[in-house]
């Protein structure tokens, strides 16, 4: 099966992919662009390629492979929710390839549907085989159920002083209370990378405030250390604070190549180099095994004597993708050959991020059962001495890709440090989130009932879904016969919980922080609207538009987001999505703007992967009042508003 790249290291490579010779197998100066997004596709320019395919499958004879490459590009940029919806709707044609099958348990295992991803990898298995990487995505699905229902007791802040909208990544401890991290900048006018369509990563500092985890502003570091013309970072620092080890991509001509689809690239592959300080100013030399043409070398760590250089690399005669390799100082001061640090670490899959404190090593892997993406392990000992390699479990691992662990303290119950992740609920890409294991002194449980909005009757299981205030997924449920679930959550936290099932539109309610001074229960009840009977109506609540206006707003696209989820996940249903104006203003006017406001939700449908044939837009204006405020008649602003609304009206199911 094809290789899906983790962009934590690809990002650094496919970023300097270049297409040096195109075969003109189309006849034509000016390629079509069907052609043009599967070149920006090979060329890992997967947001330039998602834009051109939004193109092509907004048709009503769409071409499989399109919808599975736009879906692919969802992936490879971590956007799992889009890559879920078009895989979804590309596993409806009946000449789907066994990749998208996979791709599509991929991603649901990516977005923490563990229960549905195993039975997407059950039938995979059924119809194509097993394997290896298959047992290891079952066995972590299962595992992950376990962990998300007994999650432990940390607590996870998003470092927001340094997280921007871009990437930023890998805290390494420095001198004194300062930090490195390998970041993107926001800055207008810095050099961007085709793949990401961002600046290219460069290493920053910040400083812990007042000796917490906390972090103040960044800062970019010296100049000597990010002079790479391209990619630089992350960092790691020697125990003396004077020497760095930076991965950085090859900037130069003599690169890897190779051949696919009839076309030639070149692969600027990622180095090591070894930077050391003299005052004022640093020297650098290459580290003596990088091999640019064949291999890369990066995301190096030091032992605590400085002795033991540990790092990443798919340099031949290792057991997968990319391994955990290590090199020995020498006497004389020279670098030994690497050596491969086994089983007991390496997998089939990828080894990236190796973090040494102590005689523990942590890193990420996507080659073990785990929760989906990199998940972060430990492992005890030195050198090709490692044994014990454990899991560490939810929520320092969640569904997505979670690296870069590192702890500032560890004594006894006082456990904290910093993680990197592209977990739901960021600012955007990779964050740096602060963690401390805690005990909390009092138990808030919550507990919930979800109903048949229509019938208020007990709705039982459902899939209940427990986020905190920034979108993480925190856990899941499903109700019991009575439509019960229940969650313990922390004090002084804000909640969102979600409700889903098959054959009706998932509901959502706000929990509010608690402060406890004992044992406290809060209770809340979740509607779902059934969508299974054709004729039946029901409006999209708390979806507005600025006045006068029909684009898209953000709180707008949170409730039509909503939406996409129930048509996704029942791919026989079709609706009429209405929109309404109140008897203000002239009639006419009124029928075109309700149209507009109408057609540019299903427009936002469409381009979150759902199908254009399963939609009809309809703007009736003022003509379906649904209270007695018509034309000339004085009502109070609450009333106007009710009629101000979008609604939903089953043709087909």
């Amino acid at each position: 099966m094809k290789k899906i790249f983790f962009v934590r290291w690809e990002t650094l490579l496919l970023s300097m992919l270049f297409l040096t010779i195109t075969l003109n197998i189309y006849g034509q100066e000016q390629p079509d662009i069907r052609f043009r997004a599967k070149q920006y596709f090979l060329l890992g320019e997967y947001a330039r390629s998602a834009a051109l395919y939004k193109k092509l499958v907004d048709t009503k004879k769409v071409k499989t492979e399109d919808l599975e490459n736009i879906a692919a590009c969802y992936l490879h940029i971590n956007e799992y929710e889009q890559a879920e919806n078009w895989y979804a709707r590309a596993l409806q044609q009946k000449d789907h390839s066994p990749q998208s099958s996979w791709n599509y348990a991929q991603s649901l295992k990516q977005n923490g549907k563990y229960d549905v991803a195993k039975k997407e990898f059950e039938q995979y298995k059924n119809k194509y085989g097993n394997s290896k990487q298959l047992e290891n995505e079952i066995a972590g699905a299962d595992s992950a159920i376990v962990w998300m229902a007994n999650p432990q007791k940390i607590d996870i802040k998003n470092e927001l002083a340094i997280n921007t909208g871009t990437a930023q990544f890998s805290v390494t401890p420095w001198k004194g209370n300062k930090v490195l991290f390998a970041g993107e900048s926001e800055a207008a006018g810095e050099k961007v990378s085709g793949m990401t369509g961002r600046a290219f990563i460069k290493v920053h500092s910040a400083n812990k405030i007042n000796n917490s985890l906390q972090l103040g502003e960044a800062e970019l570091l010296s100049a000597d250390i990010n002079s790479g013309a391209y990619h630089v970072g992350p960092v790691a620092v020697d125990p003396s604070g004077d020497v760095f080890y930076v991965t950085q991509t090859y900037p130069g001509k003599g690169t890897e190549k190779f051949y696919q689809e009839g076309l030639r690239f070149k692969k600027h592959n990622l180095e090591l180099i070894i930077y050391t300080r003299n005052g004022d100013s640093w020297t650098s030399k290459a580290f003596p095994y990088n091999d640019v043409k064949n291999y890369s070398v990066g995301h190096a760590t030091i032992s605590p004597d400085g002795k033991t250089l540990y790092f990443a690399s798919d340099m031949p005669g290792g057991l997968g993708g990319v391994d955990i390799w290590f090199s020995e100082l020498n006497a004389d001061g020279t670098w030994g050959k690497p050596q491969n640090l086994g089983d007991a670490v390496n997998s089939s899959g990828d080894e990236l991020f190796p973090v040494v404190q102590g005689d523990i090593l942590y890193y990420s892997s996507n080659g073990f059962p785990g929760m989906g993406g990199l998940d972060i392990y430990a492992v005890k000992g030195e050198r090709t001495n490692f044994t014990g390699r454990k899991n560490l479990k939810y929520p320092i691992n969640t569904a997505s890709d979670d690296f870069s662990y590192v702890l500032i303290t560890a004594d006894g119950k006082d456990k904290k440090g910093y993680l990197s992740s592209n977990r739901a609920g960021g600012l955007g890409n990779d964050d740096i989130y602060s963690f401390t294991y805690y005990n909390a002194p009092h138990k808030i449980r919550l507990i919930g009932t979800t109903l048949n909005k229509k019938t208020e009757n007990v709705l039982p299981e459902a899939t209940v879904y427990l986020f905190d205030n920034d979108n993480v997924l925190i856990t899941k449920n499903q109700s019991d016969a009575k439509g019960g679930f229940s969650f313990e959550i922390t004090e002084d936290k804000a909640y969102n919980v979600r409700a889903e099932k098959n054959g009706y539109h998932e509901d959502l309610v706000s929990v509010q922080a608690v402060h406890a001074t004992k044992d406290t229960t809060v209770s809340v009840v979740l509607r779902l609207e059934p969508v299974v009977a054709v004729g039946d109506k029901f409006v999209l609540e708390d979806i507005y538009y600025d006045f006068d206006k029909s684009n898209i707003r953000k709180d707008a696209s949170l409730v039509l987001n909503r939406l996409v989820r129930t048509l996704r996940d029942n791919p026989t249903l079709k609706i009429e999505l209405s929109s309404h104006t109140d008897s203000r203003g002239d009639d006419r006017y009124n029928d075109k703007l309700s149209q507009r406001r109408a057609q540019s939700a299903v427009d936002y449908l469409v381009e979150q992967g759902i199908d254009r044939n399963r939609l009809v837009a309809k703007g009736y204006g003022e003509r379906r009042l649904v209270n007695r405020c018509s034309n000339g008649v004085s009502c109070s602003a609450a009333e106007h508003q009710a009629n101000r609304r979008t609604e939903i009206e089953i043709l087909a199911y």
